[in-house]
């Protein structure tokens, strides 16, 4: 039987306690309930029941064993077809997690520092600017790396500007290529003329700052996006339905919202999966990534090892720490749009803050992101637990995400 972490710790402490004390209280081991598991699937298939969506794949791990696989209800709109267990996801910005992990990768390696100016690879942002109610201004410091990690840039997804101003420019240059192709070397040109919301640094303002980021390191490294992730990532992990788009082989596989969405269309435009978009548009280091509930488990699965898959180390146990540890100290802004409040942003994820304050039960130093379409996961180092929901539900995703939270954290005893 493997020994945790925790239960050698557990096992310390008894040892030393027992040396003065004749009568001991005794913690029963970290268990996940079979029978509370079995919830699961009959919940999310009322879910399936009352519109939330067609369909829905769930796994947990606890202790690095899979206890629960289930899929339920249907994978196309029309729920003509059985949601089968392989079936792929739209993962939209639940490729934030895989960049932000490959670029601490590099780090470990020399390419890069987290204190490196941006524009040692991306010069076209060398002119920016910060607006502000007096005009646009200089910027205090240059934008780091860190600050494309963290959502500290200045950046901002257009739709969700806080300056109007700002919100036009991204939509008429066509930053985020929403409903057209554009080229990752246009793109940052163009961006480069559009100023800042915030002063670098100052502010967590979720935005294309990992899209960005994956043109960097494309650049750093001389590789393509997709070809890089594939080599130190999504290959090693054995990921294999994981990719920037889906090849006619597997388009049987993918997962449809409901016609009844109202964010189904605009976001079908904006997230092209049936051809190769690398000759034709920038590879989002921040939405671009289709995959199934068991490739991304295995990503999960590495972080919350700290950085392990049991055979190949991707990351040292204290990157991962670091990565998972709150870098918002002193600086504006929170999460709470994805994670619901108590949570700070570390390194490519929301981080609990407090054990209380949530939405749902947690523990503190639990990392979870999700993404547009509706897929979420968590990772909880102190219980050893993975949890990941693949679902295609744009305009529902937070009700989804934290109800099954909620049934998960259910089956802890």
């Amino acid at each position: 039987m493997t020994v945790t972490r925790r239960q050698l710790a557990l096992s310390a402490f008894g040892t030393a306690f027992l040396a003065g004390c004749t009568s001991v209280p005794t913690m029963p081991p970290p268990a996940v309930s079979s029978d509370r598991l079995r919830r699961i699937a009959p919940a999310l298939n009322a879910q399936v029941g009352v519109g939330t969506f067609p369909g829905a794949v769930s796994l947990v791990s606890h202790e690095g064993k899979l206890v629960h696989h289930e899929a339920v209800g249907f994978l196309d709109a029309a729920k003509t077809k059985p949601m089968p267990r392989d079936a792929i996801f739209r993962l939209a910005s639940m490729t934030k997690p895989l960049t932000s992990v490959a670029t601490m990768m590099l780090t470990e390696q020399g390419v890069l520092k987290l204190n490196d100016p941006v524009t040692n690879w991306l010069p076209e942002l060398k002119n920016l600017k910060v607006e502000t109610p007096a005009g646009d201004v200089p910027l205090s410091r240059p934008i780091t790396v860190q600050d494309l990690l963290m959502h500290t840039a200045g950046f901002v997804y257009g739709p969700a500007s806080p300056s109007p101003r700002i919100g036009k420019m991204y939509a008429d240059l066509g930053i985020e290529s929403l409903e057209v192709d554009i080229t990752g070397d246009e793109m940052l040109k163009r961006l480069g003329t559009i100023p800042l919301a915030y002063q670098p640094g100052t502010t967590w303002f979720y935005s294309i700052a990992t899209d960005v980021l994956g043109l960097l390191l494309e650049r750093a490294t001389k590789k393509r996006l997709d070809v890089l992730m594939q080599e130190m990532l999504i290959g090693p992990l054995g990921m294999t339905d994981t990719a920037w788009w889906v090849p006619p082989a597997k388009r049987g596989r993918l997962a449809e919202a409901l016609e009844s969405d109202a964010q189904k269309a605009p976001m079908l435009r904006a997230y092209r999966h049936d051809t190769d978009p690398a000759p034709r548009t920038y590879l989002k280091g921040g939405a671009g990534l289709v995959g199934t509930g068991a490739d991304y488990l295995k990503f999960a699965q590495m972080v919350l090892n700290g950085g392990t898959d049991g055979q190949t180390r991707y990351l040292s146990r204290k990157t991962v720490e670091f990565m998972l540890s709150d870098h918002l100290i002193g600086k504006a802004g929170v999460p709470n749009a994805t994670t619901g409040p108590g949570y700070g942003f570390g390194l490519g994820w929301g981080v609990r803050l407090y054990d209380g304050v949530g939405w749902t039960p947690g523990s503190v130093g639990d990392a979870m992101w999700a993404g547009a379409w509706g897929t979420s996961f968590w990772i909880d180092p102190r219980e050893q637990l993975v949890g990941v929901l693949m679902a295609q539900c744009p305009s529902n995703r937070i009700h989804t995400r934290m109800l099954y939270k909620n049934l998960v954290y259910g089956a802890v005893s």
